[in-house]
């Protein structure tokens, strides 16, 4: 009986050992004899505050335990270190991302201060949903934390929304606001749908990320292509673009430099653990370069602040806010609510001459003619020479329109980044949109211009330069 407990014994512990050594695979030896579920029974999401049906019976004991306060951190990083919750992942795309930064600390050091404004409230709202704080890292691979990104899938914003998917999350999308580079909204956005992905593939993190990055049907796809198969479902395993592939080791790499600096020979500069900006409700449209003036806040502060404003101005049917920086708050707010209502926008007063149309006005003055028609109350498009039309032109869009050197007709720049192109001979928007760098269909949302549209010589075409 003795002999029997000692070879049982022996058995269990061989089995806890066993037990202990699970790791998250990159690619099995064999494939199993049945094929692997996508998910394992009741998962803990990682990084997730426990829930009723997870959550461990309360103790009967009588002995009250007094609940430790939340650390208080200084440096955001620090903070943001503490709630890394995704297992490691052993990849050699980790690695080789891991080189990249390493090799590019300039480029780091960028995406570092252009997270400087942003970070504070994206760590705020990925905490109170109890989401892994790798998850405010994702910026950095999505736009390296540049609210005006735009790529060729004509995704958008810190977070890359395409148009569809933006609009599917309630982010508006106009002539006057772009809700994809709303840094408050579209973060709201892009945490609803990470937590729609998390809990669609039942907790696993990975399997999430390489849904927001290439959809989830391609990812459903992939998992029952490997079902059928009998291989395992994990995301190392599946058959994926090279992009999706490479996403979440891009994150993992991100995350591990964030985790040790030093490791690497580099330096994450601090971020103070503060908020950095407020949001002002301004009521009803206003121009920004007013309220830049009025509250002595620089035009590329309020930009960067506000980068889904696309005309210099709030939409007029809202929304009605601004994001301003923190210690400014009060002080803009009073500014607005003494601001009198025709004091908010800067107009110009358009005489109406012989030829015009509401078509070549809105395109002489870069607003479209439901603009013109709201601004003068019109119902139809039939204008009269000799009368007057409003134009609602911010002041930087004022000044880079409103009069060219005709000897000097390459281009002009308007600062900020922005320039104004004046047509000359031979010129095609594919022509202009090669030589500056950026697409016909940015050039022709830029100016109010359909793509088909005759180019007039000497007319001007507005380039946004970032």
């Amino acid at each position: 009986m003795r002999e029997i407990r000692r070879k049982t014994l022996g058995i269990v512990l061989w089995g806890v050992a066993l037990g202990g050594c699970a790791t998250y695979p990159l690619t099995p030896e064999k494939p199993p004899e049945q094929p692997v579920p996508t998910t394992v029974t009741n998962p803990q999401p990682l990084g997730s505050r426990a829930t009723e049906s997870n959550r461990p019976e309360a103790s009967t004991s009588h002995i009250q335990v007094a609940e430790s306060a939340p650390p208080v951190y200084d440096d955001l990083w620090d903070r943001i270190r503490a709630g890394f919750a995704f297992p490691a992942l052993d990849h050699q795309y980790v690695k080789y991302y891991e080189r990249r930064y390493q090799a590019r600390s300039a480029y780091l050091q960028r995406i570092v201060e252009r997270a400087r404004r942003y970070l504070f409230y994206i760590v705020e709202e990925v905490e109170k949903r109890g989401m892994p704080t790798e998850i405010a890292l994702l910026p950095g691979i999505e736009s390296a934390f540049k609210p005006t990104a735009y790529s060729r899938a004509r995704a958008a914003g810190l977070w890359q929304f395409i148009p569809s998917t933006g609009r599917h999350y309630a982010l508006k999308q106009n002539w006057w606001y772009d809700g994809r580079r709303d840094v408050v909204q579209s973060t709201q956005a892009a945490l609803n749908y990470l937590e729609k992905l998390h809990q669609e593939f039942n907790g696993d993190w990975f399997l999430a990320l390489a849904a927001y990055n290439a959809g989830e049907n391609r990812v459903h796809n992939a998992i029952a292509y490997n079902r059928k198969r009998g291989r395992h479902t994990n995301y190392t395993n599946l058959r994926l673009k090279s992009e999706t592939r490479r996403y979440v080791p891009k994150l993992i790499a991100l995350k591990n430099i964030v985790l040790d600096p030093a490791r690497y020979g580099l330096r994450l500069e601090p971020i103070t653990n503060q908020k950095y900006f407020a949001e002002v409700d301004t009521k009803s449209q206003v121009d920004l370069s007013v309220i830049s003036e009025l509250a002595g806040i620089p035009h590329s502060e309020l930009r960067n602040l506000n980068p889904a404003f696309r005309r210099w101005a709030t939409d007029p049917h809202g929304p009605h806010r601004l994001i301003v920086p923190v210690a400014t708050h009060q002080h803009v707010q009073n500014k607005i609510a003494m601001l009198p209502p025709d004091k908010r926008m800067r107009w110009l007063r358009h005489r109406i001459r012989r030829g015009d149309t509401l078509s070549t006005i809105a395109r002489r003055y870069g607003v479209t003619i439901g603009t013109i028609k709201t601004t003068n109350k019109m119902r139809g498009t039939y204008i009269r020479e000799g009368r007057d039309l409003l134009i609602p032109v911010s002041h930087r869009r004022y000044a880079s329109t409103r009069g060219t050197n005709r000897r000097n007709n390459k281009i002009r720049s308007t600062g900020g980044g922005t320039m104004v192109y004046q047509v000359r001979s031979g010129d095609t928007l594919w022509a202009i949109a090669q030589r500056h760098d950026v697409y016909v269909r940015q050039l022709t949302r830029w100016n109010a211009i359909h793509v088909n549209d005759v180019l007039r010589l000497g007319q001007q075409i507005l380039i946004y330069q970032n």
